[in-house]
């Protein structure tokens, strides 16, 4: 293992410590991580906020087997040790990284085919904003929704971190976008992103409104993070041969639900969660972001849109800022 001789024994983190409120995150010490082969060590210079953070504080998702039991699934710093077999990354590299855990922290390892370089061009609080929402957004608009040029995809929260990322990804791959948003400020915020149409679901419905923008066609891909009683109005706003792509379940659980919709339009609903896929799945998407992605961001076309950000020490004002749902894209921690 390679390593800076000056790097501290501990480190400072944000753990859970009960179940809970925003207030169960504290501050506390621990060891170093130790490196595995192939892995490299970042000292964090920011990390992002993300719903499934939220849901691990509330003892509703728990880090898959091996992982950190610090929250954080996606930073960026600088490369301070490699492990045995690091081949792309040196000392004073720096990089962002998508990880299973352990992002609330000053120091955090991840293995070296998960980590990408930092976009030229970008800080290190913009390249902590893209691994969750641009992995997310790639594997499951794009690899499972099969979004095409000149198709209309139907996101839902449209100005969340995922939502924006969304339409920006959408609209630089030429599809039409269509969003619901929850007030008039979040529907400008949309339309200035690059939203075709904005829909405020709680004036409008957005079944009618969707098949309204499209002169009754549907939608081609439709992006849900709602579920709940969204799930049969997903069918109606649907087009034929429609993909539906369920990433998050904000409403919970399907009470009562007619299949016909999606027998008559030959739909396809799908569904993913990244953060339990192997680290050679998630190497993959990343590969594929770098090629197809990284030069849309390195000449400027796209960037996350980066709401608020909060000292590591205040990750429970930044989970209470999460859960009022009036961000407007990311969410992040610098430390």
């Amino acid at each position: 293992m390679s390593a800076n001789p000056a790097l501290p024994s501990t480190m400072k983190v944000i753990e859970i410590s009960q179940p809970g409120e925003p207030e169960v995150l504290i501050s506390s010490q621990r060891p170093l991580p130790t490196l595995q082969q192939g892995e490299i060590l970042v000292k964090v210079a920011a990390a992002g906020v993300n719903r499934p953070d939220v849901l691990q504080r509330r003892g509703q998702y728990a880090p898959p087997a091996g992982a950190s039991d610090i929250p954080g699934l996606e930073i960026a710093g600088t490369v301070v040790a490699t492990g045995v077999g690091v081949q792309n990354y040196a000392i004073g590299d720096a990089v962002c990284a998508l990880i299973a855990g352990g992002g609330y922290a000053e120091y955090c390892k991840v293995h070296e085919s998960n980590a990408l370089p930092v976009p030229e061009g970008f800080s290190l609080i913009e390249a902590a904003a893209i691994p969750e929402t641009f992995f997310t957004v790639w594997v499951n608009v794009f690899q499972r929704g099969r979004l095409k040029a000149g198709e209309t995809v139907l996101i839902h929260g449209g100005t969340s971190g995922i939502g924006t990322v969304a339409t920006l990804l959408a609209k630089a791959f030429c599809a039409k976008v269509i969003t619901t948003v929850g007030s008039e400020e979040k529907r400008q915020a949309s339309l200035a992103l690059g939203a075709d149409v904005a829909i405020n679901y709680r004036s409008e419905d957005f079944v009618e409104q969707t098949q309204r923008a499209t002169n009754g066609k549907g939608a081609d891909v439709i992006v849900d993070l709602i579920a709940g009683d969204y799930v049969a109005k997903n069918y109606q706003a649907a087009a034929m041969d429609g993909r539906i792509v369920q990433i998050g379940t904000q409403n919970g659980v399907v009470k009562e639900l007619n299949l016909m919709p999606l027998l008559i339009k030959r739909l396809t609903h799908t569904g993913s969660t990244l953060r339990a896929r192997s680290v050679e799945d998630k190497a993959q998407i990343a590969a594929d972001l770098h090629q197809k992605v990284w030069p849309l961001l390195e000449r400027g076309a796209l960037k996350p849109q980066i709401f608020k950000t909060f000292p590591l020490d205040q990750a429970a004002e930044a989970h209470a800022l999460m859960e009022s749902s009036q961000h407007i894209g990311k969410i992040m921690l610098t430390i």
